[in-house]
């Protein structure tokens, strides 16, 4: 994989199925759950939504330097600040991020991922 990736499209045709199963499961309940005023674009060759900060990352494995040799990674940049009552997220080398890797698509749980959201756009709105 030389060429860099500028689309979605160009993303999910490289992906692996059960990447790109993962990683469409992903974008569809962040992008659902996060407001107008947030954005997304490709950074990194992956899905990355920011507002007034990056907020959430999704890198599936497939893509280098994901720091991940299997799954899809579902990062939230400033995980280091949010509560996770339920201690979903794992902490990594990178001092803010936190994250969940998900082999396969039943591992998702969307509810779960909805409260990291509205936590992480309160926590967005105050910056």
């Amino acid at each position: 994989m030389n060429d860099k990736i500028r689309t979605l499209e160009q993303l999910y045709s490289i992906l692996p199925q059960d990447q790109l199963i993962m990683t469409d499961v992903l974008r569809q309940i962040v992008t659902e759950n996060l407001p107008a005023y947030c954005k997304e674009k490709l950074s990194f060759q992956v899905p990355y939504f920011y507002g007034k900060k990056g907020m959430v990352i999704i890198w599936p494995a497939a893509i280098p330097r994901g720091g991940i040799k299997a799954g899809v990674l579902l990062g939230f940049w400033q995980g280091r600040l949010l509560m996770d009552r339920n201690k979903y997220l794992k902490s990594g080398p990178c001092v803010k991020l936190r994250y969940k890797v998900f082999s396969h698509v039943d591992e998702i749980r969307e509810q779960e991922i909805k409260i990291l959201l509205k936590e992480a756009v309160e926590l967005d709105k105050r910056f």
